[in-house]
């Protein structure tokens, strides 16, 4: 796993200084050591974000500074183990932090998502020999970690001799990846794509490349265009889950449907940013609204006395917050309980993988499921929704309003939210849990 020389490409497109940030490197010095620490620490973050996050993803510059920005907070951190500099939390706080962080930034939360997942892939795919090796690897280096795995596209292609397999292919999304320290590479071998596997590489070497072509409607920051893969060898001891000496996927791990767990846990990211970016659009509108939003003059109508003094006083504008507040509590409420779920089953089975039951892993999916189905509506409903209350002033440039409703258009495209109601409709009426998939 050593470091890898810088590869031969075209060079990246205008960055964000990470010098803009250097204060907090001393500043976070010191780890919180509790989950309410963290998640001061991820709101803390959000608020460094929020100060300029609309003139950033306006300028769609790569986001260096911002993943300096997290490693001087040490988010990166907050699910590895303590003894290696981590802050030892469970998914559920996580998961709160990605939402907290998603409040300033909408990009910045998908990055940090991102991570932590991929972050955590030996744990859930690999062998406890490799979970132990590459969390000491990347929470000792505070490294970032990408993914080249989007399975929309063909698999990377694996080739394999007696000590190596080498991979080769092309991703249209590589979210998080061009800015990363790590990337987790996935791909069926050509002679057996029945067969998968998954391992984490250095990011700068020979052979992978990316063509820096993000330029989107939403999360702008978040560098999630194409790339290519050609030629990356690992080691057979790397690839995740797999025996060295058979060359063969590890039966005697016992694993079961646990490597599959990986799916619900970043569905579940995927609704924490949704309900951040909409808790972050609720709370700058009401900003605006509380400083600036005019009531209407002409309300009256035949009874003057109706009109109302500020903006603040309209039923219609108090009716519309009361009502998205109280649609993102019950969202925040379900994505929580998800996420202490998501805390039970990898306390309780990750030592012993193979006694999580198809039956638990699918009763959880369907939980995270109606998360994801909630949050969409609820997001999408929230972000446009804000407009008809804050006035016409409120659509200046500058402020960004918009920009919350682009991010979560765009990755709720992700994966098409009726097949989460379709599946929701089977477990409901037919008692179905879901057949793992890519996007289950």
């Amino acid at each position: 796993m050593s470091t890898a020389p810088v590869p031969k490409q075209a060079p990246p497109p205008a960055a964000t200084d990470p010098a803009v940030y250097a204060e907090y490197g001393a500043k976070w010095s010191t780890y919180p050591t509790d989950a309410a620490g963290w998640l001061q620490r991820a709101k803390e973050v959000s608020e460094v974000l929020l100060v300029d996050a609309a003139a950033r993803e306006k300028a769609n510059k790569s986001p260096r500074a911002e993943i300096a920005l997290l490693k001087h907070s040490g988010l990166l951190r907050i699910l590895g183990p303590k003894e290696y500099g981590g802050g030892e939390q469970p998914w559920s706080v996580g998961y709160q932090a990605i939402r907290e962080v998603a409040k300033g930034d909408g990009s910045i939360g998908m990055l940090l998502g991102y991570h932590l997942l991929w972050s955590r892939t030996a744990h859930v795919v690999g062998n406890a020999s490799q979970a132990e090796r590459f969390q000491k690897w990347i929470i000792k280096n505070n490294y970032y970690v990408g993914g080249a795995v989007n399975p929309r596209d063909s698999d990377l292609k694996i080739t394999y001799d007696d000590s190596k397999i080498t991979f080769n292919g092309f991703k249209n999304f590589t979210t998080g990846a061009a800015v990363s320290d790590l990337l987790v590479l996935e791909g069926a071998l050509v002679d057996q794509p029945e067969l998968h596997i998954f391992a984490i590489v250095p990011t700068r070497q020979e052979g992978i490349e990316f063509d820096y072509n993000w330029d989107n409607l939403g999360l702008r920051l978040t560098e999630s265009g194409s790339g290519k893969v050609e030629g990356v060898e690992v080691a057979w001891e790397d690839a995740l889950g797999w025996d060295v000496q058979t060359k063969k996927p590890a039966q005697e791990e016992g694993a079961g449907v646990f490597p599959t767990l990986l799916l619900p846990t970043i569905q579940l990211v995927f609704s924490n940013f949704y309900l951040g970016i909409a808790q972050g659009a609720l709370e700058a509108a009401r900003g605006y609204t509380v400083a600036y939003t005019r009531a209407w003059p002409f309300g009256g109508g035949l009874a003057a006395t109706d009109d109302k003094a500020k903006g603040t006083d309209e039923f219609y504008v108090l009716q519309a917050y009361g009502n998205f507040y109280a649609h993102l509590a019950a969202a925040e409420a379900l994505a929580d309980k998800a996420g202490l779920e998501a805390d039970r089953i990898y306390g309780q089975y990750q030592d012993q993988k193979g006694e999580l039951t198809f039956q638990e892993r699918g009763e959880w999916a369907e939980l995270v499921a109606s998360v994801k189905v909630v949050t969409t509506d609820t997001g999408l409903r929230v972000t446009s929704g804000i407009f008809e209350v804050v006035g016409a002033r409120a659509t200046a440039g500058k402020l960004g309003l918009d920009r919350f409703w682009r991010d979560i258009r765009t990755h709720t495209l992700h994966d098409p939210v009726a097949y989460k109601n379709r599946e929701l409709g089977r477990w409901w009426l037919l008692g179905e849990v879901p057949v793992p998939t890519w996007y289950t």
